[in-house]
């Protein structure tokens, strides 16, 4: 049995990874921001640093580290505030950079942390912006804190999905319309449902799995690497 925790458990994705997690055996303790969807383990704002680093050290010894915090902004940048910009950084970025300030801290004799990135960071997509900025960075940070924590046995890597059904993007798959031609965008045909990054998720989490690290997995139906064939 491993010690997982999972940061923004409350998220689908989160959800679905807690799911699988406690049905393999595992101990998970969860956090959110309030208990508005779960009950959490611990209530927590993930893009405080000292806040994250007291509830990973509260934790007790862990295996491995999640964080599903995130946010949905669809714009140029022209068009986004500010405002809208720094809640971005905040949701995505920051709080990717708290947990690992917190692991690097507290997982001295090594174990697994799995950021979430996006295939808006890996292929040029309109009106996402913000969201690719925020989510490269994310990316950045894999491969940096990855190349940092090696020789303490700590692994960084994250999965960069698509376009996944969850509450979050559910405004975007509202009409029939706008569903196809998200499912166009993917060359499967089909969009992701939380399960199927929850898997990749445990995947990277797993023990097993100890000789990857600073890798970026992308679970997108191809959207990020592929284009699909056009019908004619």
């Amino acid at each position: 049995m491993a010690n997982f925790l999972l940061i923004a458990a409350s998220s689908d994705i989160g959800q679905a990874t807690a799911k699988r997690l406690q049905g393999a055996g595992h101990r998970v303790v969860t956090t959110a921001r309030d208990s508005s969807r779960i009950e959490p383990d611990f209530t927590l704002d993930a893009t405080d640093f000292d806040a994250v680093d007291r509830v990973v050290g509260e934790a007790g010894e862990l295996d491995g580290i999640a964080v599903f915090a995130g946010s949905m902004l669809l714009k140029p940048a022209h068009l986004t505030s500010r405002e809208q910009y720094d809640e971005l950084i905040a949701a995505s970025l920051t709080t990717a950079f708290a947990a690992v300030r917190a692991a690097g801290s507290h997982m001295r004799d090594g174990g697994a942390v799995v950021l979430v990135s996006s295939a808006a960071a890996l292929a040029g997509l309109p009106n996402h912006d913000g969201i690719a900025a925020a989510k490269a960075g994310v990316i950045g940070l894999t491969l940096s804190a990855a190349a940092s924590y090696a020789a303490h046995g700590l692994r960084v890597n994250a999965v960069a999905p698509g376009l996944v059904q969850t509450r979050l993007t559910e405004k975007l798959t509202a009409s029939d319309m706008s569903r196809k031609v998200s499912e166009a965008m993917h060359p499967l045909g089909r969009l992701g449902e939380p399960d199927d990054v929850a898997r990749a998720v445990e995947f990277l989490l797993a023990p097993e799995n100890a000789w990857m690290t600073g890798q970026v997995l992308g679970v997108d139906g191809g959207l990020g690497s592929l284009r699909p064939r056009q019908k004619v």
